[in-house]
C-alpha cells in the first residue's frame, strides 16, 4: 500500500509514501488501476480518476478545490492544477 482513500466519493488519494513515476498506485484492498505519471511526493496527492476541468478535487469526502486544468489519473494534484473556492452555504 502506498496511499490511501478516505471516503469512496473521493477522486484523490493521498501517498503514505514517495511514489514513482511508472509505479501501480496500490490503497488498502489492491490496486487502484492507476500507474502515477510523475512523480509523487509523500502526502502529497494523486488523481485516482479523471478530473475534468473546473469539477471539485474530492479528499476525505471533502471538496478542497476545483480543478484548473483536466486532471489524468496518476497525476500529481497541488496548487498548480487546483484553484481555491468556497463553497456558499
Amino acid at each position: 500500500m502506498n496511499a490511501m482513500m478516505i471516503d469512496p466519493k473521493d477522486n484523490v488519494a493521498v501517498a503514505i509514501e514517495p511514489i514513482r513515476k511508472g509505479e501501480e498506485i496500490v490503497l488498502r484492498g489492491g490496486a487502484a488501476g492507476v500507474t502515477a505519471t510523475e512523480e509523487i511526493t509523500i502526502y502529497h496527492k494523486v488523481a485516482v480518476r479523471p478530473i475534468a476541468k473546473g469539477e471539485p478535487v474530492v479528499k476525505y469526502g471533502e471538496h478542497i478545490g476545483l480543478a484548473s486544468a483536466d486532471i489524468a489519473p496518476g497525476s500529481h494534484v497541488h496548487t498548480h492544477n487546483v484553484a481555491d473556492h468556497r463553497e456558499v452555504l
